[in-house]
């Protein structure tokens, strides 16, 4: 019977020790997981972010080292006309893309249905009217051949450039998605010839003029010694940012990005990459 007691006490004594040290266990390590930096807890989360080829993808290098110290690794996905990224966010091919403005998210949304949403702001390049022959607006002859992107968004942003620089006149109440139906005074009788936004700057020789995205200008050539004139950059309703899709947008990864953009390290990749051509936008 003593015997038989003693054993008793003895197990009592071990599980009450045991039990002890498996609660002193477990709290060490939730307080080890809550002392954790944000970083590591995020470290294996992964994302396809499409860009636009060339000197973004200069600038994406430095957002991409700046999510890795945020525990998000990013793979760019370099694209070389503005139809795919949104066909490929859409597909769920990539996480997020970065190349647009909203009028020409709106119109793809209308016109393909997309689920895609507005999540940082980026930079704003703003489009210009270049030239090879002319030296200012008044040289630019009557008939002379003016070429403009045809896509619906950026063609009604280039037509805004010639209005402003009073080349031809717009239709009262034309909205941003004009088109060369709306134009109603056009006293130099300029052709206006739509063109793929990619291709009218390197249309440059065979034109007059053309108003060129930014972006196409600089591959193209064209330097801000051929342009002309240009859009307003104080109200600019044109500042390309990050998009996602819906549904995404409140997801930590989501803040990380944006957040890893809107850097000073980024801002001054930047500047260096576009020398003016394009402004910081956040």
């Amino acid at each position: 019977m003593t015997k038989t007691f003693k054993f008793s006490l003895l197990t009592s004594s071990l599980s009450r020790r045991a039990g002890l040290a498996v609660m002193i266990a477990s709290a060490a390590a939730i307080i080890g997981f809550a002392a954790l930096p944000q970083s590591s807890m995020a470290a294996d989360k992964s994302i396809k972010v499409g860009i636009m080829s060339g000197e973004d993808e200069d600038v994406w290098r430095v957002v991409t080292a700046e999510a890795a110290k945020k525990g998000l690794k990013i793979e760019t996905v370099a694209f070389n006309d503005y139809t795919q990224p949104n066909e490929a966010l859409e597909r769920g091919e990539i996480d997020a893309n970065a190349f647009q403005h909203q009028p020409y998210l709106d119109n793809q949304i209308k016109t393909h249905g997309y689920h895609i949403v507005r999540v940082g702001y980026t930079g704003v390049w703003p489009i210009g009217l270049y030239t090879k022959k002319y030296k200012s607006v008044g040289e630019i002859p009557n008939g002379a051949v003016i070429g403009v992107p045809n896509d619906p968004s950026n063609e009604g942003r280039a037509l805004r450039v010639l209005q402003t620089a009073g080349l031809i006149k717009l239709k009262d109440g034309t909205g941003i998605l004009a088109t060369v139906a709306d134009v109603s005074e056009n006293p130099k009788k300029i052709e206006i010839k739509e063109l793929d936004a990619g291709i009218v700057g390197r249309s440059i020789d065979d034109l007059d003029a053309a108003v060129v995205n930014t972006d196409w200008a600089l591959k193209s050539g064209l330097s801000a010694d051929d342009r002309i004139t240009q859009e307003p950059v104080s109200d600019n309703p044109y500042r390309n940012f990050i998009a996602v899709k819906q549904g995404n947008e409140n997801q930590e990864w989501v803040k990380t990005l944006v957040d890893s953009y809107q850097n000073p390290d980024v801002k001054a990749e930047f500047d260096k990459v576009y020398k003016g051509t394009g402004i910081s936008a956040y």
